[in-house]
């Protein structure tokens, strides 16, 4: 077995999220909703970040997310998404290598497709409307995947929000078919319940099939996994299906689900939730992290809850604090 150098690797989108305050008559001439989220092309993601003002740029991405997470829990971990050849491509790997994340995808170097981005425009009441631009992002390949990197992660951990392109879809099954090779774990996020309903059956298998063997799921994702409007029903199939689950409920929680045990522990109490983006994220962080270090289920789960509830309580999707004091103060020994 290959020397263990990683927490995880995390692989997904690389998407740079670039904020900017703007005027409500900006939105109106720019045909823009208020509060929506869109899908742009190249073009017109040029276009539009070339009008917006001064703009705060933040390395985002859900499995960077991650990644960014369990390093600042003092973790090791290695993330894999592309980026083109241009400045916010340079910023991304930049960022990623500043907080210690292992990020060696090489650009791509095809002009006519930009960095990842979304675009968000914030208005003086606070709305948000996003543009995003998924870009270089889409390319991501077999060919990407660093043998090395993959058999040197205790776990590789893969966002569903990147199974919609094909060479994306034989990137995972690359990376799983080594990482298995290699004894590690292979991991996978639902993403949300869109992505769940495009993919279902796809998803199913890779579970079915032991191509996965650790799932991540919302209450909302599980249930739509198995078309089912009633939680206890779902925790029983995937119990049936995977080796392991760690299921998000929320306010009420979080649970982890073998075949062996179902482990139930308390979200971690905040004051108040500011911004609920990159909740899953971060638990994820916790959880991939716990594992690697022989953590039982439920700390595990309890270090999953407290990095939640760390992003929750401020706006942005990446910890303000460093996790890894956090942690130590609630009592874990990293």
């Amino acid at each position: 077995m290959s020397e263990l150098k990683f927490d995880a690797l995390c692989i997904g989108n690389a998407i740079t999220d670039v904020f900017s305050h703007v005027e409500e008559d900006f939105l109106v001439k720019q045909y823009l909703h208020k509060g929506s989220m869109r899908l742009i092309d190249t073009d017109e993601a040029l276009r539009l970040y070339d009008l917006m003002g001064q703009t705060v740029r933040i390395s985002g991405g859900s499995a960077g997310n991650t990644a960014a997470g369990i390093a600042s829990l003092g973790g090791a971990p290695a993330y894999i998404g592309k980026v083109a050849l241009d400045e916010v491509g340079d910023n991304y790997g930049h960022d990623m290598r500043g907080i210690g994340v292992h990020f060696g995808t090489g650009p791509l170097r095809d002009g006519n497709l930009a960095s990842g981005r979304s675009m968000i425009l914030i208005t003086p009441d606070g709305e948000r409307t996003m543009n995003t631009y998924l870009g270089a992002a889409t390319t991501l390949s077999p060919f990407d995947i660093d043998k090395d990197v993959v058999s040197a992660a205790a776990a590789t951990y893969m966002e569903g929000y990147l199974w919609d392109p094909e060479a994306a879809k034989q990137a995972f099954l690359e990376a799983s078919k080594i990482a298995h090779n290699a004894g590690r774990r292979v991991s996978l996020s639902l993403s949300d319940s869109f992505c769940v309903d495009r993919f279902r059956n796809e998803f199913l298998s890779l579970i079915k099939e032991n191509v996965v063997d650790l799932l991540f799921a919302n209450e909302h994702e599980l249930k739509a996994l198995y078309e089912t409007a009633d939680l206890e029903t779902a925790i029983a199939a995937v119990r049936e299906d995977c080796t392991l689950t760690a299921l998000t409920l929320g306010g009420e929680g979080a649970m982890a689900i073998s075949r062996e045990e179902t482990v139930h522990v308390p979200a971690t109490p905040v004051e108040r939730i500011a911004d609920a983006t990159g909740a899953g994220d971060l638990f994820a962080s916790g959880f991939l992290f716990g594992l690697a270090r022989d953590y039982d289920l439920a700390s595990c789960a309890e270090l999953g809850c407290l990095c939640a509830g760390e992003v929750i309580s401020h706006v942005g999707a990446r910890p303000e604090r460093g996790l890894k004091g956090l942690a130590e103060q609630s009592g874990f020994k990293l």
